[in-house]
């Protein structure tokens, strides 16, 4: 476990659970695409940094989900490193309260303030072409975060954070986390288009061809419009869409489980409204969705 991989000239990654970039700039300077999931991942980056002789110069964030700037805080107090979020990813790195508190929809309740939706606060600027090494492009995926980016590096390497679940991931958890719908099916059309030397996810094998994968990930997605809207044939409140979803998939609730795909879910029947395909009501003083 994070292993320093070469993935191409200058390109290398870090094999732990949600991958980590690394790009070799001038001398021995380095940057690193996302920073691990904890203090403790920070670490073992850190040692393999020092192995090399090699200075880290910043972070760029993919995202603000904790398993990808959960090193930040530490990597950050130790290096003195500048850390770079795009857009709104920033505020939600600088603030990790406001990802529990999104997802619950108000304060978030204990069990939802743990570091697995929350890493350690870390000072970010705004990451933008500028502030990029040479060598670097930003390529915009938002769908699974507000304003996620992914990387094209000059040795023709691909980095794509979370932009797609892997085959395994889809076939067990069947809704992996969205924010909104429709600009992740625009994110996976314009992936299934890239070419590169290597492309790689966050949490999926690297591949020379990623096509394929991006296509099952959208096949996913209509999958669960479809079957949101067979539930909503009869009108159902979004707690009894969520219900009936684990029902008809096998999967097991708990509190996380109720925080993570109850928001991807509401964020599906916002756009399914948006599509026509549902229409909200208030019955009995409740919203409720109809097909």
């Amino acid at each position: 476990m994070y292993e320093l991989i070469r993935a191409g000239g200058r390109t290398y990654y870090f094999q732990c659970p949600a991958k980590v970039g690394l790009w070799k700039g001038e001398g021995d300077t380095v940057w690193l695409i996302d920073s691990g999931n904890d203090k403790e991942a920070g670490k073992k980056i850190k040692r393999v940094l020092d192995a090399n002789g090699w200075t880290l110069a910043g972070i760029l964030n993919t995202h603000s989900h904790a398993d990808h700037t959960g090193g930040n805080a530490f990597l950050q107090a130790r290096t003195g490193c500048a850390v770079y979020a795009p857009g709104a990813e920033r505020f939600f790195t600088e603030r990790p309260l406001l990802e529990p508190a999104f997802l619950y929809g108000g304060f978030p309740p204990g069990d939802l303030r743990h570091k697995f939706l929350m890493a350690q606060p870390s000072k970010a600027l705004p990451l933008t072409p500028e502030v990029l090494p040479e060598g670097l492009e930003m390529l915009p995926l938002p769908g699974h975060s507000w304003d996620m980016t992914g990387f094209r590096t000059a040795d023709g390497v691909v980095i794509l954070a979370d932009c797609l679940a892997s085959r395994e991931t889809l076939e067990k958890y069947r809704l992996p986390f969205l924010v909104d719908v429709k600009a992740y099916l625009e994110t996976l059309e314009a992936v299934a288009q890239m070419q590169a030397s290597l492309f790689v996810p966050g949490h999926a094998a690297p591949s020379e061809e990623i096509a394929p994968l991006a296509r099952l990930n959208a096949e996913k997605v209509y999958e669960a419009a479809q079957a949101i809207c067979e539930i909503c044939a009869e009108p159902a409140t979004s707690e009894t869409v969520l219900q009936k979803l684990f029902e008809r998939f096998g999967l097991t609730m708990t509190f996380e489980q109720h925080a993570l795909v109850g928001s991807t879910v509401r964020s599906y029947l916002a756009w399914l409204q948006e599509e026509g395909r549902l229409q909200a009501a208030v019955e009995d003083n409740r919203v409720v969705w109809k097909a």
